[in-house]
């Protein structure tokens, strides 16, 4: 059996059993750990710090090129805009031209289907001139048919339908035995 560790008396020196150097070689791992241990943490902790570094930087980085992605596209969507109000500009100035085109060409076909169309219908210069030579020559018939007895008022008279005529009884009678009368109107 081992005996316990532990000092002498007489010289003061610790005795060292079997124990007491299982021990001592066990602390002497654990300290060896644990001072592993803290270089690994300080190692961590330096690598952790550089990352932050980094991680800082890279944030800068990324908001710079989104900054600069953002210009770029910003600058893109402005140009196509630009592109698009002149497009759409060009578009209404045509717009308009086609509108006053088409106005223009309607007002001329409202103007001219009833000029054609009176010009159809409607006689010609030398017809309306023709058609006044005919008119005086009628009036002039008229007027000789009238001084000719044109205007006598004739009828159907009695049973027997004989033809018979309105006369002025106020002018006196002609012929051998008086039995002309001056018609009415004459």
């Amino acid at each position: 059996m081992p005996e316990p560790a532990g000092t002498c008396n007489s010289c003061g020196i610790g005795i060292m059993t079997e124990r007491t150097a299982v021990a001592d070689d066990a602390t002497m791992k654990f300290g060896l750990l644990m001072e592993s241990a803290q270089a690994h943490q300080k190692l961590a902790e330096t690598q952790l710090d550089k990352l932050r570094a980094h991680t800082q930087d890279l944030d800068g980085v990324v908001r710079d090129e989104i900054r600069r992605t953002l210009v770029d596209e910003l600058q893109m969507m402005t140009a196509e805009t630009s592109r698009a109000t002149r497009a759409l500009q060009q578009v209404r100035r045509g717009a308009g031209m086609y509108g006053a085109l088409w106005s223009f060409m309607l007002s001329l076909t409202c103007a001219l289907v009833p000029l054609a169309v009176a010009r159809w219908i409607l006689p010609s210069a030398a017809e309306v001139s023709t058609l006044r030579a005919q008119r005086d020559e009628l009036r002039l018939n008229v007027a000789k048919l009238e001084q000719l007895g044109g205007r006598i008022d004739w009828r159907r008279c009695g049973d027997g339908k004989r033809l018979c005529v309105r006369v002025d009884r106020k002018a006196r009678s002609y012929g051998e035995k008086g039995d002309y009368y001056v018609i009415d109107g004459y």
